[in-house]
């Protein structure tokens, strides 16, 4: 964050980071929030098992994930996981089986910038296993995991971690 120094409005280098959410200019009082970005993990499940994804692109490359995405503007997060769903896996989801479960604060580094997200966690329990046509720029490979068998060192990012611990304990 502190690498963006010179004020988009007045083009002085004077522009500050508070460190939290913000910059501001000195010398205009330009000021540009750094928001909280919304995303979307949506855990599909079949009986004791739970689908993952394999990053196939940093951050966290290799990791196993949970199918989601970054809400785009003027989207709900339904629409979030409806879309990413679609993108990654070619999956048609029927919303009225789309269950909203928790929301955890995160952050997410993308190009040395370090983005705070509220990750949204949704399930999406399906009566039968089936074949996943992925995405290869975003994902390597999908794995359906026994409860059980899940590593939660494996898992690509803090929330999810902290949510699956959770979810595996109730």
């Amino acid at each position: 964050m502190n690498e963006l120094n010179f004020c988009p409005k007045c083009g002085h280098e004077t522009l500050i980071w508070d460190q939290e959410k913000k910059w501001s200019c000195s010398q205009c009082n330009f000021v540009l929030y750094h928001n909280v970005a919304g995303a979307v993990a949506v855990l599909i499940t079949f009986k004791d098992e739970i689908l993952f994804t394999r990053r196939n692109q940093d951050p966290k490359k290799g990791k196993l994930d949970l199918a989601g995405g970054f809400v785009d503007p003027k989207e709900s997060v339904e629409e979030t996981c409806v879309r990413e769903l679609f993108e990654e896996m070619k999956i048609k989801v029927d919303l009225s089986k789309l269950k909203y479960l928790a929301a955890l604060p995160n952050t997410y580094e993308y190009k040395n910038i370090l983005y705070n997200t509220l990750d949204l966690f949704y399930k999406y329990e399906v009566s039968e296993k089936f074949t996943v046509e992925m995405e290869i720029s975003e994902i390597s490979e999908t794995v359906w995991i026994k409860k059980a068998d899940i590593d939660l060192n494996e898992i690509a990012f803090d929330s999810q971690q902290t949510f699956l611990k959770k979810y595996l304990s109730s």
